[in-house]
């Protein structure tokens, strides 16, 4: 057996200190749920604080640990709030998912449609939302030295799918984000990885989708069978665990086998 790896450790999630932007709707709620289940310490930093504020409670009653902050990660000075108080609440931050995006309320359409401040309130949600949570954590993870930064893309872009131009776009982004971050912040023992999750029924995509557009997404996949938020939880766990300590810069595809790369 290799030097200083503990199989007994390397997947585990206990006690480490996860923010999930978009942590109390949609996918990003199960991203929650699974990781208090493992026992992690779970901050999450959603922009819907009713919902946000009531999944950490409902947390907090099964025995877990969890914080909600309210936050727009748009916003500069929210974000900054957002992961000081999650430093401060738990004494420090090990792990960033930066899932918060802007998708279920665009309508699908022509790209020539598209109104120019729709695209900037994309670029803004998942874009720049993704640098400034980034930044905001990268002194608390230097402190603790090191961290895993975990950034969720989407499998549009391995087709280029038509119809949501901007979010497609934006996602396709987030790969090369996640690349150049992985060089500025490696010397300071920080991963950062993306995964590319295929069309998931999660919450917020049963309600922007027409029946007809779910029934033909199986269609290519290796897995035929709907993909389910669950289905993400094991490649997002892995690569906030010490198992994937030396991995960085990479993106992961989670799609039941519909694009191969």
């Amino acid at each position: 057996m290799a030097d200083g790896f503990d199989a007994n450790q390397a997947f585990s999630m206990a006690e480490k200190v996860v923010i999930v932007t978009g942590g109390g709707t949609g996918i990003g709620k199960v991203y929650s749920q699974r990781l208090a289940e493992a026992g992690a310490k779970v901050v999450l930093a959603d922009i819907a604080a009713d919902e946000s504020n009531a999944l950490a409670e409902e947390i907090r009653a099964a025995g877990g640990q969890a914080l909600s902050v309210p936050t727009d990660v748009t916003d500069e000075d929210r974000v900054q709030h957002m992961a000081d108080t999650a430093a401060a609440e738990f004494g420090g931050i090990d792990g960033l998912i930066n899932n918060a995006s802007m998708m279920s309320v665009l309508e699908r359409g022509d790209w020539f449609k598209i109104p120019a401040d729709r695209w900037d309130a994309v670029m803004a949600v998942n874009l720049k939302g993704l640098f400034l949570c980034s930044r905001a954590v990268y002194p608390h993870m230097q402190k603790r030295g090191g961290g895993r930064i975990v950034n969720i893309s989407s499998g549009r872009i391995w087709e280029g799918n038509p119809n949501r131009l901007d979010y497609t776009t934006s996602k396709a982004g987030v790969i090369g984000l996640t690349r150049a971050l992985a060089r500025e912040v490696g010397g300071d023992n920080i991963s950062v990885n993306a995964i590319t999750p295929g069309f998931t029924l999660s919450e917020t995509q049963l309600s922007s989708s027409s029946s007809n557009y779910v029934a033909g997404r199986n269609e290519g996949k290796c897995f035929q069978r709907d993909q389910v938020p669950d289905d993400l939880v094991g490649a997002v766990m892995f690569l906030l665990s010490d198992a994937a300590g030396y991995i960085t810069g990479q993106t992961l595809n989670v799609d039941g086998g519909q694009y191969m790369h």
